[in-house]
């Protein structure tokens, strides 16, 4: 075991860490082993700020419960308490030495076990099997977790085909790790997962999407992609995205490759993105394989209903919720219109601008152009109308509503949708202010038919 005093890690104690300890301290004063364990202790020992903290611990379940009743028990069965504070939740987990896994994911039997370094040993990569003793300021390595950390490198504790087979989903975690945190895989890891890539349809669609998630929005989305790409599992978690490879562009419109470069340089320029738009990014050309064609230059005609309805398909394959779907799919069908925007009339503008979560539409389109020809001129138009229209002016209050036209004697049906959007395209370009002028639009227009 490497040993080392650390005592520039309880410097940087915030107020999760400090109810962390707490906890820690009061299993200690019952006479408990209890240590920091896992990401929390990795990210201590880098200098981050750690999200959350787990406690590990010879305490059962229930004597961790008996001692912090307040604990929820729903992972009690693997030997996991959660301990609610207003800090920030702790997970606390008992010394395990887990039996066999049989089904790619849980053992088949939990055995408590004795010392930290039992416990250690069954957890996934070096980098994540440190622990840290507050008390004594002390981080324990029985794995050589810091000189991963110092080699910049992801590595499995003990066998990395033992280590995959007992939950497929740590292929994916391998790749997340050495993507954000900028380091590489193990060759030994990278050549399990290359040779076990296709199990990953063992995992759920659930465990993938959150596993895909996190490679899109924790900062590295370009090395996370391709290094799925590289270790095999591109293909098998999303076959359509490794089909963008190879797929020609008009050079005079993306002077930078084909689409799966143009893809990859949009994941680079993400900048702390809500899932949905880095899906939208993601996705926004997926449907140009299918659409490709040569006829006088390179064409991709309905590229983007085939893309959106793609990725309507991708997203009910990962278990997006209907309004994150409705999002993605949104974001990729309208990703083309910005061509449009310097010709619209401002009655289209403004309607373009109401389209819900309207900053991604415009994020992406920012993107999109920076990773092709780089003329932002269209973005800093719509941004700039954006900013200096009031949301009043973006959304009017209506001057007409139905009930206005049949006490005018017009009759309901489809004409009323045409005269409603003909008075509200002339209320968003500033020609009409209230509801009598409306009416004369109306009347002037729509001329209801002579009495017989």
């Amino acid at each position: 075991m490497q040993a080392g005093v650390a005592s520039g890690l309880i410097d940087c104690m915030d107020a999760k860490m400090q109810a962390a300890v707490e906890i820690l301290k009061r299993l200690r004063g019952e006479g408990f082993q209890a240590f920091l364990v896992g990401g929390c202790v990795r990210d201590l020992v880098m200098g981050f700020i750690p999200k959350d903290y787990d406690i590990s611990t010879d305490a059962t379940p229930q004597q961790v419960v008996r001692l912090l009743p307040e604990s929820l028990t729903v992972g009690s069965q693997f030997g996991v308490v959660i301990v609610p504070r207003e800090q920030g939740n702790v997970e606390v987990a008992t010394f395990r030495s887990d039996g066999l896994y049989t089904d790619g994911r849980h053992p088949n039997e939990v055995r408590y076990a004795r010392t930290p370094q039992q416990d250690v040993l069954r957890r996934d990569f070096t980098i994540n099997g440190l622990l840290y003793d507050p008390l004594k300021e002390q981080v324990l390595d029985y794995v050589g977790g810091q000189a991963d950390i110092r080699a910049r490198r992801v590595r499995s504790i003990g066998d990395p085909y033992e280590r995959f087979r007992e939950d497929r989903l740590r292929m994916l975690r391998a790749v997340r790790f050495a993507a954000r945190l900028k380091f590489t895989l193990d060759a030994a890891a990278e050549e399990a997962i290359r040779k076990q890539a296709a199990e990953i349809h063992q995992v759920s669609a659930e465990r993938v999407r959150d596993e895909i998630l996190k490679i899109l929005t924790e900062g590295q989305a370009r090395q996370g992609f391709e290094l799925l790409d590289g270790t095999g599992l591109l293909p098998e978690v999303l076959p359509e995205i490794k089909h963008l490879q190879g797929v020609a562009q008009p050079a005079e419109f993306h002077p930078e490759g084909d689409v799966w470069v143009h893809t990859m340089m949009m994941l680079e320029g993400l900048r702390s993105p809500t899932p949905t738009l880095a899906l939208g990014v993601l996705l926004h050309d997926v449907g140009k394989p299918a659409t490709f064609s040569v006829r006088e230059r390179i064409r991709f005609d309905n590229h983007v209903e085939v893309g959106a309805k793609m990725a309507e398909e991708i997203s009910s394959r990962l278990r997006l919720s209907s309004r994150e779907t409705e999002r993605v799919v949104e974001l990729v069908r309208h990703h083309l219109r910005f061509k449009d925007f310097p010709r619209m009339r401002r009655s289209t503008q403004l309607r373009f601008l109401r389209l819900p979560g309207f900053a991604e539409h415009l994020e992406l389109h920012r993107l999109d152009c920076l990773a092709s020809h780089g003329d932002l001129s269209t973005y800093e138009m719509a941004k700039r109308l954006l900013e200096e229209t009031p949301a009043e002016e973006i959304r009017p209050a209506p001057l007409l509503r139905g009930e206005d036209l049949i006490a005018q004697g017009y009759s309901p049906g489809p004409i009323f949708k045409e005269i409603l959007q003909a008075v509200e395209d002339a209320q968003l370009e500033g020609r009409i202010h209230n509801s009598a002028q409306a009416l004369s639009l109306v009347v002037e227009r729509f001329p209801l038919p002579a009495p017989h």
